[in-house]
């Protein structure tokens, strides 16, 4: 009796043991997949909960890029000796990415050479964000395109304004930066919710009635933003980090609010040329804090974690990507050349793009549809040949990828 006791009590202890390893092995699981946001097991796991596969980055082999790189390899060498091009491009075919690189530097004093994880202010790219987060909450019915700002913000001065008026450019607002340089009388400078207020009181007269005329405006987009906090509950930032930065694991990528919000790792100035040698940092000014028109900051590669999300339906419904990718009108039937928070080339090229210039940085996006061709382009010290660069990468691209 006393060994069959011995046995069964032996039994029982390897079975609490067991039991309680498991539980301890799940509990670690779980506190370290907590732990690890920005980790592969946690995205994954909240991915297939949410029903939605992971975003897979591929790449083209080596073998099939290699013409392609030495080329663009060599037009990098040359536009940095010779154009002062500090920056980074990439070029993605058939949602494989081709190519990725950089040259120049990131910090001129420091002597610090730019790598894949530099991260760049979007200037006006960053509209597009801001478009996608106002189809996110319309997709959650929680605001419809032909609601007015004045639904949100009962004192917006400027009556009968719509949010799809916003998007595309047809609202007639006054230009905040000249309201804020002109009418804002304090130190620091403005937030979106400040920059509401100044709007409300400084008596400013629009351009034309809402609908009648395309006029692209930065004003348009800051009060986007503005909506999207006032619905959402939290800050434009947050928003973008939880719904379109995270899901896409864009680990680089966050909006970026002067004076309000600390400088994070990797995060590029921008720079102006004096006297054709000298790189001169480019400090903030009195419409640096406001956010939705521009201070998204990301790499190349996260920029294009962002397309390839954006297209292939991991955020947004087709339908919601349309409108995005549609054509304007004004109440008189006019078409305009911008959709929501990207411009629209049905004329020249079949593209669907956006260029940024902002405090040294420039910025551009472009997507050639019939060629099924992205390509991305950041740089930091004043470059102004964007479009000159884009259909040069083009023209390697064309020539010297064999399929």
């Amino acid at each position: 009796m006393k060994n069959n006791i011995k046995k069964i009590s032996v039994v029982s202890l390897i079975l609490i043991c067991t039991f309680s390893i498991v539980v301890l092995s799940s509990a670690s699981f779980a506190e370290n997949s907590s732990a690890n946001a920005g980790g592969l097991a946690k995205i994954s796991l909240e991915t297939l909960q949410e029903g939605v596969s992971p975003l897979i980055i591929e790449r083209y082999p080596e073998k099939e890029s290699k013409n392609v790189s030495a080329k663009l390899d060599s037009l990098l060498d040359r536009i940095n000796k010779r154009h002062d091009f500090n920056g980074a491009i990439l070029v993605a075919k058939n949602d494989k990415i081709l190519y990725s690189n950089q040259v120049g530097m990131a910090d001129f004093n420091k002597k610090t050479p730019l790598n894949k994880e530099s991260v760049f202010q979007l200037a006006s790219v960053s509209k597009q964000f801001t478009a996608a987060a106002i189809m996110l909450l319309h997709e959650q019915h929680k605001i419809k395109l032909t609601d007015t700002v004045n639904a949100y913000f009962p004192g917006f001065p400027y009556e009968g304004v719509t949010i799809e008026n916003l998007l595309n450019h047809t609202a007639g607002l006054p230009k905040y930066f000249w309201v804020s340089e002109h009418k804002w009388n304090q130190e620091k400078a403005p937030s979106n919710s400040e920059m509401m207020s100044l709007l409300q009181k400084s008596n400013v007269q629009r351009f034309f009635e809402p609908g009648h005329n395309f006029d692209y405006s930065n004003t348009n987009y800051f009060v986007l933003a503005s909506i999207v906090e006032k619905v959402s509950g939290t800050s434009f930032s947050s928003f973008l980090k939880k719904n379109i930065f995270d899901p896409l694991e864009m680990d680089h990528s966050f909006v970026y609010s002067f004076e309000n919000d600390s400088i994070n790792e990797n995060q590029l100035d921008g720079y102006r040329l004096y006297r054709g040698w000298r790189h001169l940092k480019i400090g903030g000014t009195v419409n640096d804090a406001v956010v939705g028109d521009k201070n998204v900051y990301t790499t190349a590669e996260d920029l294009f974690k962002w397309t390839l999300g954006l297209n292939t339906g991991k955020l947004l419904s087709k339908a919601s990507l349309d409108l995005m990718y549609a054509e304007g009108k004004t109440i008189s039937g006019r078409t305009i050349p911008y959709g929501f928070g990207f411009r629209i080339d049905n004329k020249r090229e079949n593209t669907i793009y956006h260029h940024g210039r902002w405090n040294g940085f420039s910025t551009a996006l472009t997507t050639y549809l019939d060629d099924d061709l992205v390509v991305i382009v950041l740089e930091h010290t004043s470059y102004k040949s964007m479009r000159s660069l884009n259909a040069q990468i083009k023209k390697i691209v064309t020539e010297n990828l064999k399929t």
